[in-house]
């Protein structure tokens, strides 16, 4: 298990910059799929031998494009300043979760019962709803619930599915440790997500089961 109160280990702390630069890298790696799948079938529209293929790719064109526009959305919550917003429906990030879970294998069960949700406390949901995604390579579901517990909004994520994993990585970010060897591209998504709920003076932690992964967080409402 990992705590928002547990010591990270003795490794140097990464510079901002550098978090920047990972998780813009993190970004630009979960928008080129669809992007470059569009000019494919741009190009397929265009190759005078595969006209019998133009069904097939605007299928592909609209798909990537609709996949773009979803994680586009989300990021701008989940990682973004949001415009001015300060505080979000949950209504509308369950759209945006459920845009999300559209291109997963894995299935969103939303629960979130708090009427609405500050800047810190819907960041740290979005990020939640994605790395409970994640968990789930081959399918499962992932239970989302969030609470007002009288100061403090409680967030919940478990992903449950028979192969529910989580990377090391993820759990290092989470405590708040530097990239090591693993993905920096998974690593830098816990690790920006522990800064976004110290700051908000909050907690995060993971459990991990046979069959289940557990996210769970306190952030002020």
């Amino acid at each position: 298990m990992t705590d928002g109160d547990q010591d990270p280990q003795t490794a140097p702390k990464p510079k901002t910059a550098e978090v920047a630069a990972y998780l813009a890298a993190r970004m630009c790696h979960d928008f080129i799929s669809p992007a470059s799948a569009i000019v494919s079938g741009l190009d397929l529209l265009d190759d005078p031998s595969a006209q019998d293929m133009k069904e097939e790719a605007m299928g592909l064109i609209a798909g990537s494009a609709r996949k773009l526009a979803d994680l586009l959305a989300f990021s701008r919550i989940a990682f973004g300043a949001s415009a001015s917003a300060e505080t979000f429906d949950p209504r509308e990030l369950r759209t945006l979760a459920q845009g999300l879970f559209n291109h997963m294998r894995a299935e969103l069960d939303w629960q979130v019962e708090a009427p609405s949700l500050g800047k810190p406390a819907a960041r740290t949901l979005m990020n939640l709803v994605q790395m409970a995604g994640a968990a789930l390579p081959t399918g499962g579901t992932a239970k989302i619930r969030a609470v007002e517990e009288g100061a403090f909004v409680a967030i919940a994520a478990e992903a449950i599915g028979p192969r529910a994993r989580l990377r090391p990585e993820v759990l290092a970010g989470l405590r708040g440790e530097g990239p090591g060897e693993g993905l920096h591209g998974h690593w830098v998504q816990a690790y920006y997500l522990r800064l976004v709920v110290d700051d908000a003076g909050g907690r995060v932690f993971a459990d991990v089961t046979e069959e289940k992964v557990t996210f769970a967080a306190t952030v002020p409402a």
